[in-house]
């Protein structure tokens, strides 16, 4: 298998807010074969600090990467002082991942976080293709440059339709399109957003919750909402959309599992699909040329017939290809193969 981890670090086309500070990258990797103890221990001692442990979970301080913490993501680990809470919790071991959540940190350390999942990997740590339903995910919360809505639907739009490809390319872990984490967005939405940026914030913001308002997508962009239109997105939750939301001001996309086990994988080639897709959303002609030809795809009968989704996948592809962003595409296969 080909090595994934790229030979320099990715950088962000707008690594800087408007005010001039550098926009921060926050992790989230979710493993198993590993406890949450043991995992605590091991990052202290690379970051040179210790592990404090507050009922079941781990916090490590003065990391590069912040405060860090560590947990079983279940009720039961804040009953392991009784002998059936400990039970329960060994149980919960053999389907419920240990979870890894830094502070927001500069990207430029990433490949400092890199080292110490290869780390936690040389102790037995596993991903997703250790078990059949172990639908281990790893996350990106990216800070957004800045709240405009240009800034925002062009980074959605470019998400939105550079995934189906992506899809196709990475080659998701089946484990992961049998749970609710990684739903494409619906054709509806695409159908909204490539007919070009809304009048405002508010429109953009009407839009999603209105026609995708749910959590479980790859680029979940309802903490920028309820961050920036706390009383729209709340009330959306109410009406339905269910689930609570941490706000923050942050694009969270989830990677499609966690391949923690395998030598050639690595958050820094995860990390470099990211930057191309702002890349791809910083270039306007090449987007709206997607856009013209989603729609062009969508009133085409013949199309319709063919199946959208596989015809896009590789009218999509021939764009990017043409227009310089066919790394997006050679990134997420080579982090399949």
């Amino acid at each position: 298998m080909a090595d994934a981890t790229p030979r320099t670090l990715a950088t962000l086309p707008q690594p800087k807010t408007p005010e001039g500070r550098t926009r921060l990258l926050g992790v989230e990797v979710e493993f198993g074969g590993l406890t949450e103890a043991r995992a605590a221990h091991i990052l202290a001692e690379a970051a040179g600090s210790a592990a404090m442990r507050q009922g079941g979970d781990y916090r490590i301080e003065g990391t590069p990467f912040g405060t860090c913490k560590l947990y079983m993501d279940t009720s039961f680990r804040d009953r392991d002082e009784t002998a059936l809470g400990r039970a329960a919790l060994d149980l919960a071991r053999n389907v419920v991942p240990v979870e890894l959540v830094t502070d927001p940190f500069a990207p430029a350390r990433l490949a400092r976080l890199d080292e110490v999942l290869s780390r936690f990997r040389d102790e037995g740590a596993t991903g997703t293709r250790d078990g059949f339903f172990l639908g281990f995910g790893v996350h990106l919360n990216v800070q957004i440059r800045e709240a405009s809505v240009e800034h925002l639907w062009s980074t959605l739009t470019a998400f939105a339709l550079a995934e189906p490809l992506l899809r196709d390319a990475y080659g998701i872990d089946f484990s992961r399109r049998a749970l609710p984490f990684v739903d494409p967005y619906p054709a509806r939405l695409l159908d909204a957003l490539t007919l070009g940026t809304p009048a405002d914030l508010d429109a953009l913001t009407d839009l999603y919750l209105r026609l995708s308002p749910s959590r479980n997508h790859a680029l979940d962009m309802l903490p920028i909402f309820a961050q920036l239109q706390p009383e729209r997105t709340r009330q959306a939750l109410a009406r339905g959309a269910g689930g609570t939301v941490s706000a923050r001001p942050a694009y969270h996309y989830r990677m499609p599992d966690c391949r923690i086990d395998d030598r050639s994988w690595s958050l820094a080639a995860e990390w470099a699909i990211w930057c191309a897709i702002e890349e791809l959303a910083g270039d306007r002609a090449t987007l709206e040329r997607l856009c013209s030809a989603w729609r062009a795809m969508r009133d085409d009968p013949v199309e319709r017939l063919r199946g959208q989704i596989n015809g896009w996948t590789r009218r999509s592809g021939e764009i990017l290809a043409a227009e310089g962003h066919g790394d997006l595409q050679a990134r997420a296969a080579q982090l399949a193969a």
